[in-house]
């Protein structure tokens, strides 16, 4: 049997690991995405087979794209979320994503973890731009997004979601100008 080995960097931030998916991780993205009241704004709720194929394609991005969702831990080990860049068929552009799990918002793991995964966008990466999609009603992304300094710019049809808001992030030039 032939194992495909992806290059997926680690980042690390003063609390948290941005590392790859591993098979490990799937019951907390099954449980995530079981919870209609918690993944409606991530397209959800997903059967555990429908939750499997999205997990399994987040990896694929990876393989696709080179740079996708890390999963997010504590620096003790804590699984905590998933954050990183997503760019499927049929985004206007790439996004930056976040989700935490259960019991873990409030301590500033999100944006901790999306600064970072920016900041590789940015710097490793040479994006120029990047957005967040987000669902109206979901205020607590639309907050978080607005923290980092995004702001939003329109609205457009998804082709998996329907209607979503298109928060901009600062550029990197913004960034390294202190905007954000």
């Amino acid at each position: 049997m032939t194992t495909l080995t992806l290059d997926i960097p680690v980042l690390k931030t003063d609390r948290l690991i941005l590392r790859a998916p591993e098979a490990r991780d799937f019951e907390n993205v099954a449980t995530f995405f079981a919870d209609g009241e918690r993944s409606w704004g991530f397209g959800g709720p997903l059967s555990r087979n429908e939750a499997w194929r999205w997990f399994a394609s987040l990896i694929g991005h990876w393989a696709l794209h080179g740079y996708g969702f890390w999963m997010v831990d504590t620096q003790a080990g804590e699984p905590v979320g998933f954050v990183g860049l997503w760019s499927p068929e049929g985004w206007p552009e790439p996004e930056l994503g976040w989700v935490m799990y259960a019991g873990t918002e409030g301590k500033g793991y999100a944006r901790e973890a999306a600064e970072e995964a920016r900041r590789y966008a940015y710097a490793v990466l040479g994006f120029e731009t990047l957005s967040s999609n987000i669902f109206p009603g979901n205020a607590r992304s639309v907050a978080l997004a607005e923290r980092m300094g995004a702001r939003y710019e329109r609205s457009f049809e998804n082709v998996s979601h329907g209607t979503e808001m298109v928060y901009r992030h600062p550029g990197p030039d913004d960034l390294s100008a202190g905007a954000a």
